[in-house]
């Protein structure tokens, strides 16, 4: 399969599971208990290389997974309402796709309260005063609010790369100096 399909491929199936989760934590109740489980499940794949290889490798078992995921939910005090979902996405040997799950719950949730979400990169952690200064500018551009997630990309160097549905705007020192770099060339 080629990487464009495999990654749509991929896409589909984290729009689904995504989809189905919230529907059920709305019919629940629970999508603020879910959310806030579904962040601190990406702050351990953030900060553990070895959990975001695992979560990633076909190579083990779906008894191993979900193994390792009822360690994993225990030791985070994850609830049962996402814990039992990550179970089903273990026994069904689609942790590969999670990290997509949890990205598309976002959107759905942000959509459910009629806010946006941006996709910002920065070359350095915000404060929550830049935070909250981006919040404002987007939403004067959008004219929603907008929910905010930063990763942290120092090869950027300086600068911010925000996304917002199909919209980049790229400030970033790298692609300045890469449009500097071209331009000097066709000069010389």
């Amino acid at each position: 399969m080629p990487v464009a399909d495999a990654s749509q491929h991929n896409s589909g199936v984290a729009e689904r599971y995504a989809s189905s989760l919230f529907d059920l934590a709305l019919k629940e109740g629970a999508v603020d208990a879910v959310t806030a489980d579904l962040n601190s499940f990406q702050s351990m794949l953030d900060e553990s290389e070895d959990l975001k290889r695992f979560v990633g490798s076909p190579v083990f078992s779906a008894e191993d997974q979900l193994k390792a995921i009822d360690a994993l939910v225990e030791k985070a005090g994850i609830g049962s309402f996402f814990a039992n979902f990550l179970r089903v996405v273990a026994r069904n040997r689609r942790l590969f796709a999670l990290p997509g799950m949890i990205k598309a719950f976002r959107e759905i949730a942000a959509a459910q309260r009629g806010e946006i979400s941006a996709e910002v990169t920065s070359a350095h952690a915000l404060t929550s005063a830049q935070e909250n200064e981006l919040k404002v500018a987007l939403k004067g551009v959008t004219g929603k609010d907008v929910t905010i997630d930063v990763t942290v990309d120092p090869s950027i160097l300086g600068g911010l790369i925000v996304k917002v549905g199909s919209r980049q705007i790229d400030t970033s020192l790298r692609t300045k100096l890469s449009t500097l770099k071209l331009a000097l060339k066709e000069v010389g």
